[in-house]
């Protein structure tokens, strides 16, 4: 064999390696990409099944609380505005819609607890076994919520980590992968809610 063969498929057997590392890393995103989308879209179903039990909750506490009407109607608009977000894996590359959707879910976790502080005064609502069911599975959901939030933001670490990584930051670059966003505690979530009657 000649040496410029020899030559020749050395060249070539070391582009096919880089070619092949190359598909690699760029498959590989696409697989992290994707899992953050599933886990969005587990958080996004855990938000969905609040905002659905919102209602059913509402009607059991207005039936023994008739006069709370600002209380119910904090509940009411805070899942109006959830109704009117529309959520998309690509909130998760916008800073402001991303923004906008955790100011909208504190807002209905914080008429939530207004909602279930008011149970407080009221002993035959605390009792009906509608509302305790009602009750236990808003619980039940706000901790499947922290968890698939939890989920999510380890899924979005690993993605983030991977696309900074030398020479994966090449590929991503080239590609358009962008670092996602964290969900992070809201502004004043380290104080406890006073709850005064």
């Amino acid at each position: 064999m000649k040496k410029g063969l020899i030559v020749l498929i050395v060249i070539v057997v070391v582009l096919l390696l880089i070619i092949g590392r190359f598909i690699g890393i760029y498959n590989s995103l696409v697989s992290l990409e994707e899992g953050v989308n599933q886990s969005w879209a587990q958080v996004s179903n855990q938000y969905q099944r609040r905002a659905d039990l919102i209602p059913n909750l509402v009607e059991t506490v207005k039936g023994y609380a008739s006069h709370e009407r600002e209380t119910f109607s904090a509940v009411t608009e805070a899942r109006a505005k959830v109704g009117q977000l529309t959520v998309t894996p690509e909130v998760l590359n916008n800073p402001e819609a991303f923004s906008r959707f955790q100011q909208v879910q504190g807002e209905i976790s914080s008429a939530l607890s207004r909602l279930m502080a008011i149970s407080e005064r009221y002993p035959d609502l605390k009792a009906n076994e509608n509302f305790l069911a009602l009750q236990s599975q808003l619980e039940g959901t706000e901790n499947r919520i922290s968890v698939a939030r939890k989920r999510f933001n380890e899924t979005v670490q690993s993605f983030n980590t991977r696309i900074r990584r030398f020479p994966t930051n090449m590929v991503a670059g080239m590609f358009g992968f962008e670092k996602k966003l964290y969900f992070k505690a809201q502004e004043g979530a380290e104080v406890a809610p006073k709850v005064s009657f």
